[in-house]
C-alpha cells in the first residue's frame, strides 16, 4: 500500500502525520518506507535529526540522473537510508529540490518514481510527503499512490480551498491513476470543545467528504516530538496525541 499525504495549504500537518503514521506501522513490524518530497525537509529532519546533513544520496539525486544519459543509473534503494528505528526507512528530500522542477516538468519524468516504487517489493507499506502546492512532485506522488490522506486545519479558509484540492485528485485519477482513492480526510489541530471546529466539521460531512472519526487535537507534545525527532509512538506511547494516532492508524488499517 502507497499512500500519499498531500494537502496544498501549507502547515496543516502533512508531514506529522505521515511520519507518525509511518513509525506505527512500523513498530507494529511492517517493513515501512517514507518518501520526503518536500524541499523543506521537514520529514527527513524529523526522522534523520542533525545526520540529514551528512546524508548521501536523496530524492534529488534520483530525480537528477533522469535527466541525462546513465550508462548504469542507480536504483532508487541506493538513496534509501534506514532510521534508528527498527522497519522505518527514509528516501530523504533535499532543499535543492526545486531547481529540478522546471527541468522535470519539461521533459513529461512524471512517471518516474511511480515506476521505482512499484518495483520495490520489500515494503509492507510506503508513505508520501509532499510540497504546499500542487507541482510535478505531487502529481508525482498522486500518480503513484493507491490512496491519499488529506490533512484537514479546522477553519473556514481550509475548508474553502478542500473543494479545489478535490477536484485536483480527482482530476489526477481520472487522468494518470485510476487506481487512486481518496482514503479520508484527517481532521488536525482540532477542539472538541469549540463550537467552530464542530460546526466545520459537520459541514464536511454534510457535504459528503469522507472525514475520517479519528481526530488530532492541537498539544505541545507535537512540537517537543520534532525538537526530539522522534516520533510519538517512541517519544510519548502513552500520551494522548499519540492515542490519537494510533486511533487514526487503526481505522485506516480497519
Amino acid at each position: 500500500m502507497i499512500r500519499v499525504v498531500f494537502n496544498q495549504k501549507g502547515g496543516v500537518g502533512k508531514s506529522s502525520i505521515s511520519t507518525n503514521l509511518a513509525a506505527i506501522s512500523a513498530s507494529r513490524g511492517n517493513r515501512t518506507l517514507v518518501v520526503d518530497l518536500d524541499p523543506q525537509c521537514n520529514t527527513s529532519h524529523y526522522l534523520l535529526g542533525d545526520l540529514v546533513n551528512d546524508t548521501v544520496g536523496d530524492i534529488k539525486d534520483f530525480f537528477e540522473q533522469t535527466l541525462s544519459f546513465q550508462v548504469r543509473p542507480k536504483e532508487i534503494t541506493d538513496f534509501i537510508h534506514p532510521t534508528v528505528y527498527e522497519n522505518l526507512d527514509l528516501l530523504p528530500s533535499s532543499p535543492e529540490l526545486g531547481d529540478l522542477h522546471a527541468k522535470l516538468e519539461a521533459k513529461h519524468k512524471i512517471y518516474k518514481l511511480r515506476d521505482a516504487l512499484l518495483n520495490l517489493d520489500q515494503y509492507d507499506a510506503i508513505y508520501i510527503d509532499t510540497p504546499p502546492a500542487f507541482n510535478f512532485y505531487t502529481l508525482s506522488a498522486l500518480c503513484t499512490a493507491d490512496s491519499c490522506l488529506i490533512p484537514f486545519d479546522c477553519d473556514e479558509f481550509s475548508r474553502q480551498a478542500l473543494y479545489s484540492l478535490m477536484y485536483n485528485v480527482q482530476e489526477t485519477q481520472q487522468d494518470h491513476n485510476d487506481k487512486l482513492t481518496i482514503e479520508g480526510i484527517v481532521v488536525n489541530q482540532y477542539q472538541p470543545r469549540a463550537n467552530a471546529s464542530k460546526t466545520i466539521v459537520e459541514t464536511l460531512k454534510a457535504d459528503d467528504l469522507p472525514v475520517l472519526d479519528a481526530k488530532i487535537s492541537s498539544s505541545v507534545k507535537m512540537k517537543e516530538s520534532h525538537n526530539e525527532c522522534m516520533p510519538l509512538i517512541y517519544f510519548a506511547p502513552k500520551h494522548k496525541l499519540t492515542l490519537e494516532y494510533l486511533a487514526l492508524y487503526d481505522e485506516l488499517h480497519s
